[in-house]
């Protein structure tokens, strides 16, 4: 599966610390980030991560369009709801495009968590049958 990374500065280290306790099972997925984002998870945990550009400098479009091309299985996005984003209207293209590809999104550590452990326990194999990966 392709596993997308996202994370607003102020849950960065969540981020980390959530990708530390999941290491074993991300480790069995090609993982992508905004490129800040990416970098801490890479340096504390040892990650293969594809890293796009910071979210500020257009790494959330870049994911968005590889959702646009059906490449992104799963979005991790911890967002903090409490302070505003002048990104906000990209990020609502992001949620937009998941709803129309059918790809499941965390926005929070307690949806990442379902999602993490309905991955391992192959609750979401079925976008291997929907999407083949040629």
């Amino acid at each position: 599966m392709n596993i997308a990374l996202i994370a607003h500065d102020s849950k960065k280290e969540l981020m980390v610390q959530f990708c530390i306790a999941y290491c074993g099972i991300l480790s069995r997925h090609s993982l992508c980030a905004t490129g800040t984002t990416g970098k801490m998870v890479a340096e504390a945990t040892g990650l293969n991560i594809q890293r796009f550009l910071s979210g500020s400098q257009g790494g959330d479009q870049q994911i968005a369009a590889r959702i646009a091309c059906n490449e992104i299985d799963l979005l991790l996005f911890f967002r903090d709801p409490l302070n505003t984003n002048p990104h906000e209207p990209n990020e609502m293209n992001l949620f937009r495009l998941c709803d129309m590809h059918n790809i499941p999104v965390a926005t929070n550590i307690a949806t990442g968590e379902g999602l993490i452990h309905g991955l391992e326990r192959g609750d979401l194999d079925w976008r291997n049958i929907v999407n083949p990966k040629f």
